[in-house]
Order: structure tokens, then sequence, then C-alpha cells
């Protein structure tokens, strides 16, 4: 079975969403951002989600974790939570 690791930004507006990520792609750092900025308690470290596999994440964010490369930013992404970044940390 495919298992990945993400990270995550969870924010309220698109706005806020293509905000943080337009920092990140200008070097600001990932983790930092979503501790400042995050409303998932996985802000607290750096928006680290851990390992997962395919349908343990809503279907949007997993569309994308299991499609996208890694090490790349993506988003805004919208699921019922808001509006996420996601960066894919490695996928086997």
């Amino acid at each position: 079975m495919t298992v990945a690791t993400a990270r995550h930004i969870l924010v309220d507006t698109e706005e806020k969403c293509n905000e943080l990520k337009a920092a990140i792609e200008g070097g600001a750092d990932f983790a930092e951002i979503a501790r400042n900025n995050s409303s998932c308690p996985s802000g607290r470290n750096g928006g680290d989600l851990g390992e997962f596999g395919p349908g343990m994440m809503v279907p949007e964010f997993d569309k994308v974790v299991f499609s996208a490369e890694v090490g790349t930013v993506q988003g805004p992404v919208q699921t019922q939570f808001g509006y996420h970044l996601l960066e894919v940390t490695s996928r086997s």
C-alpha cells in the first residue's frame, strides 16, 4: 500500500491561503508559517501530519497528496475544514 507523509496549513479563506503560499514561494519557512497561521492543531508541529495511507484523509486532500510532486507546495485546496496548503514530504 502507498503511504505518504505531508504537512499542511489550514486557514479560513482562499485569499489568506494564496497570501501564505506566496510568502513560502518567496522563501518563508513552511513550518514557521504553519505555526503562526494554521488553525489545525498540527500547526504547533509545523503542520506535520505524519504518515498516512489513501482514504485516511478527506478526498480532496487525498487526491493532491497521492498525485502531487513531492516537495512542492500545493493549494489552495478547499475542504469542508477550510483552505489548505499542502506539501508532500515523502511517498512510497
